[in-house]
């Protein structure tokens, strides 16, 4: 190349790029990743957080920074929602405008609480309705010997199953003694309707018993709690013994006519009412209470378990008797009429002493002589005083039978 064409060829080189730039509006050509420039922040916000973009060999976590000059943000109070389920384990009542809730104290041994306190509600209901006032009649209209007197005769219908009970137990000296009782009873005591077997020279109390206790002597559980219509409060454990104890072993062991429907029935009815009736006095105790479910269902237990300590010698004090024959059966006894004290004589009155007489011997006085048959005895009153003389007291000499006595001086 010859010296004047490199010389056009460097003129043009350098004429191309501030051509370019100029048609550009002098604003050259960058790389777009070069060009970037942070994102602005607008002063005042809660915090500044620049993001810088990683080079090639560093890692890729942004680097955070917080503003100390900004504020928190303020939440607002969550609210509660409208559709929430309500814990139908609790009781509410409404204050004025606040509103107090009570829960239920949870009892491990009643997972059927829900259920069961609905269940208790719907009898006690029919019970005020129904049950209550034809207890109420029972007791009245009926003698107190005659409710006590077949109160007897169910206990020594189920004599039986407690002596099998017993024997399952390996209990043989209580179940002897149980035998001895339905002897007794059934016998002198006209089928059980008095209790000679608890008087002297007996001195055989009864002792209820039965399958329920014997499982539960052996460390069966109660198992759940449960409320039942026409049963009242009971266990499984209960249930099972209860059942077996009054639909099946009582009426196999008594046998005919007990074990028919038609006999069976009728009996349970009146039984069932009578153990009302002495119930009656009890459940209105209970009523009373802040929580009568919870009450009751305590007094049952504790009543249960205070059995099966029975049978292992251990004594649970202060236990209130819900069922069986620790209830009182209401009214008053009869008092035994007892021996009239004998009536003392009544006490004859000291004799009279006269007054010494002047000139007169003195005499002993004696005790008064035995009044004769149909002799009144006097009292002598004392004469006014003469002027100038003592008062004499009168003697009294032995008058004669129909005589009235008169003082002399």
């Amino acid at each position: 190349m010859s010296v004047t064409a490199a010389a056009v060829v460097l003129i043009m080189g350098s004429a191309v790029p501030a051509a370019a730039t100029s048609a550009l509006g002098q604003n050259p050509v960058q790389d777009p990743i070069e060009s970037a420039s942070p994102p602005q922040v607008p002063a005042g916000s809660p915090a500044a957080v620049p993001i810088t973009l990683p080079t090639f060999g560093q890692s890729a976590e942004p680097q955070v920074t917080f503003d100390p000059n900004a504020s928190l943000p303020t939440l607002a109070p969550a609210q509660p929602a409208e559709d929430s389920p309500a814990n139908d384990n609790a009781e509410s009542e409404t204050l004025g405008s606040d509103i107090i809730v009570r829960h239920r104290r949870p009892s491990p041994g009643d997972p059927l609480e829900q259920i069961n306190v609905e269940s208790f509600k719907a009898v006690q209901a029919v019970d005020k309705a129904v049950i209550e006032p034809v207890a109420k009649v029972y007791n009245k209209g009926i003698p107190r010997p005659i409710r006590q007197g077949l109160r007897n005769f169910f206990n020594n219908f189920n004599e039986p199953v407690v002596f099998l009970a017993f024997m399952l137990q390996l209990k043989p000296g209580k179940a002897a003694e149980t035998a001895g009782r339905f002897v007794i009873n059934t016998t002198l005591g006209v089928a059980g309707v008095v209790d000679v077997a608890k008087r002297k020279p007996f001195s055989l109390p009864y002792r209820p018993n039965g399958v329920a206790n014997v499982l539960g002597y052996y460390g069966v559980g109660p198992g759940p709690y449960m409320y039942l219509p026409l049963v009242g409060p009971t266990t499984v454990r209960d249930l099972i013994g209860d059942t077996l104890d009054n639909l099946v072993l009582a009426p196999t062991l008594i046998g005919k006519p007990f074990n028919k429907p038609e006999v069976a029935l009728p009996m349970s009815v009146v039984r069932q009412l009578g153990e009302r009736g002495a119930f009656d006095e009890e459940i209105n105790r209970i009523r009373k209470t802040d929580d009568p479910y919870a009450t009751y269902r305590e007094l049952y237990l504790r009543q249960r378990q205070a059995e099966i300590d029975a049978l292992h010698g251990r004594v649970t004090p202060n236990v209130v008797p819900v069922y069986g024959p620790g209830m009182k059966t209401p009214g008053k006894k009869k008092k035994k009429a007892k021996d009239a004290a004998p009536v003392a004589a009544p006490e004859t009155p000291a004799a009279s002493v006269a007054a010494p007489v002047p000139g007169a011997a003195a005499t002993t006085p004696t005790g008064p002589e035995p009044v004769g048959q149909g002799a009144v005895p006097t009292t002598a009153q004392p004469l006014p005083e003469s002027a100038g003389q003592p008062a004499v007291q009168p003697q009294n000499p032995a008058p004669t039978p129909g005589q009235i006595p008169q003082p002399q001086l």
